[in-house]
């Protein structure tokens, strides 16, 4: 398998450091209010991720935190902490907030297929953790104290801007919010290991440290969960893009400093939904869920179809025009699947060649748009049914489309309601007319298509024979 490293900035063949286990991380979500859709997308490309990597034969360990302290609206590692905002914001204490939408994100998870990971871990769990570290990396002097804060210093790193160069005007402070600078720092990208002092003093969750009461910086949390379960080095870290500076570019610098050795050898990063206005966010105050998907109507394996439709490299369009074309393509995608017959004996040479152009689609840096074409190349490939229906069944370990259950449910559903329609007095017309109609005798099938024509009923020819409906 070859995966883009945004490290490298190029496709590397993925060779993981041990043959028995890949061990791979996933920044969780933040949990002070819903996932939206476009947070979903990154979640999704995940979840593809580790399931091509289980169906290519690995054995995978995949870890994700729920931050749910710490986690702070800048990218200057000040102003108010995304938890907090939100228990202010419902009048809940932040505890409530954190198990309330963390929930919340797993039942979207749920809907769209997303695989639990094997380990999910609140950053609350972790504290004695984080002061190890903080204090290891005090010790090395790698980081110092200032203003009652613990801070990391850039300034003993060879290369801090792992992923590639950063414009002045980026790395402004304050740049999202604009607060003010933080008069502490030694360097301007020095940032927070450990808060015993902040703008808000009424952070509702507080812990004893050797450097006073107070709670850790969002960036420890990722380095610290990591290491608990996965130990000192890391085959794939996977995030969003906007999470490629400062937040994984803070996780590298203190993680490696921490245990001075390089610490993860692929970083995947998914790309934006944007909107026609935008990138999606919270903060713009309006953004969609998967509920209100499901709310106007759409079915959200349409919206996984969508997103795997799109490389997760390039930034992704919603709209709802967008998704409606999702929708019709699924639909017919699941009709398709529907008229297929299981009968026979799969032949296993016709099945290898068309796992073998899905293998390829995900070893190429998981080219889940051509993995989508590759269904489409079984429903049209030059074999018997049960083979299509193995295919399916098989590429679907890794797309999650519920192409099989669907195509049963839509199966049952057409013959329930063809049973509930049946009338053996109009079969008999019907039948009558095709008779007719073989005999060329024209006036009589169209007596008898007026006539079922005037009871409500309308006669559809098909190349499979007459079909009635009523109307």
């Amino acid at each position: 398998m070859y995966l883009y490293n945004s490290t490298s900035h190029k496709k590397e063949l993925f060779v993981p450091n041990r043959p028995d286990v890949v061990k791979m991380y996933t920044c969780g979500p933040t949990v002070y209010h819903y996932a939206h859709i476009g947070n979903l997308r990154t979640y999704i490309m995940e979840d593809v991720l580790e399931k091509a990597l289980r169906y290519t034969g690995y054995n995978v360990k995949r870890v994700m935190n729920i931050t749910d302290v710490g986690h702070l609206a800048s990218d200057a590692d000040t102003g108010e902490d995304k938890m907090l905002k939100g228990a202010k914001r419902e009048n809940k204490s932040v505890m409530d907030i954190a198990k309330f939408y963390t929930d919340a994100f797993f039942a979207d998870c749920d809907k769209l297929n997303i695989k639990r990971p094997d380990v999910v871990e609140p950053a609350t769990n972790c504290i004695d953790e984080y002061i190890h570290m903080v204090s290891k990396l005090l010790e090395t002097g790698k980081a110092y104290f200032a203003g009652g804060n613990v801070y990391f210093d850039t300034s003993t790193l060879e290369k801090y801007y792992v992923f590639g160069e950063h414009d002045e005007e980026d790395l402004a402070v304050g740049v999202r919010d604009g607060v003010e600078e933080d008069s502490n720092k030694k360097n301007k990208n020095d940032f927070v290991l450990w808060f015993t002092k902040s703008k808000f003093e009424d952070q509702a969750l507080k812990w004893d440290s050797p450097w006073g009461i107070g709670y850790p910086g969002w960036h420890i949390e990722c380095s610290c969960i990591s290491m608990k379960h996965l130990g000192e080095d890391l085959d794939i870290h996977a995030g969003g893009i906007d999470n490629a500076f400062p937040h994984h570019t803070n996780e590298i610098a203190q993680s490696e400093s921490y245990l001075g050795h390089k610490w993860c050898n692929y970083w995947f990063h998914v790309h934006h939904l944007n909107t026609e206005g935008g990138k999606m966010s919270k903060s713009k105050g309006e953004f969609l869920t998967v509920s209100l998907l499901e709310s106007k109507g759409y079915d959200p394996m349409a919206y996984r179809l969508f997103c795997l439709q799109s490389h997760y490299r390039r930034n992704l369009v919603f709209s709802w025009e967008n998704l409606d074309n999702a929708v019709v393509a699924y639909d017919k995608l699941i009709a398709k699947i529907a008229g297929l017959n299981s009968e026979g004996e799969v032949d296993q040479s016709a099945f290898d060649a068309l796992k073998e152009r899905f293998v390829g689609a995900l070893n190429g840096d998981l080219n889940t748009s051509l993995a989508v074409t590759a269904v489409y190349d079984v429903l049209k490939a030059k074999c018997n049914d049960a083979t299509k229906l193995a295919a399916l069944a098989d590429f679907d370990q890794v797309l999650s489309l519920n192409l099989i259950s669907a195509a049963e449910k839509l199966r049952k559903q057409q013959q329930e309601e063809a049973a509930a329609s049946a009338d053996p007095e109009i079969d008999a017309m019907v039948a009558q007319r095709t008779e007719a109609k073989k005999a060329k005798n024209w006036a009589e099938a169209d007596r008898i298509r007026d006539e079922l024509k005037a009871r409500g009923i309308e006669i559809i020819d098909t190349p499979q024979g007459a079909k009635w409906r009523k109307v």
